[in-house]
């Protein structure tokens, strides 16, 4: 797993156990690097992740490079935003979105 300001990066290889198995609600953001939105969405989730340190984990998943967990979970777009909570999914958005309307999205989850 590798940790960026607040946002870590998980595989294929470590969804289990980084993201099903956390004791915390995750905040899963499935993107590649090709996508614009994705950038946009990139300081906003820093944010969170920085602010919510303790009550949620916020994690991105590179589609491109783990195709197992993209196609287990139904992901079709890029943002893809998925919350796991006791290791299963309990929310989904598609698309970028403003830091505040994101954490009224999430409220109810945290």
């Amino acid at each position: 797993m590798i940790r960026t300001a607040g946002v870590a990066e998980v595989t294929d290889a470590d969804f289990e156990a980084e993201v099903l198995g956390s004791d915390l609600p995750v905040l899963v953001e499935f993107t590649a690097d090709w996508c614009g939105p994705c950038r946009q969405l990139a300081p906003v989730l820093r944010d969170i992740a920085a602010e919510e340190d303790g009550r949620l984990r916020v994690v991105q998943l590179d589609v491109d490079r783990n195709p197992q967990t993209t196609v287990a979970y139904g992901v079709l777009s890029m943002p893809t935003l998925m919350v796991f909570r006791e290791g299963e999914p309990v929310r989904s958005m598609v698309g970028a979105r403003p830091k505040r309307r994101l954490l009224e999205e999430l409220s109810d989850v945290l």
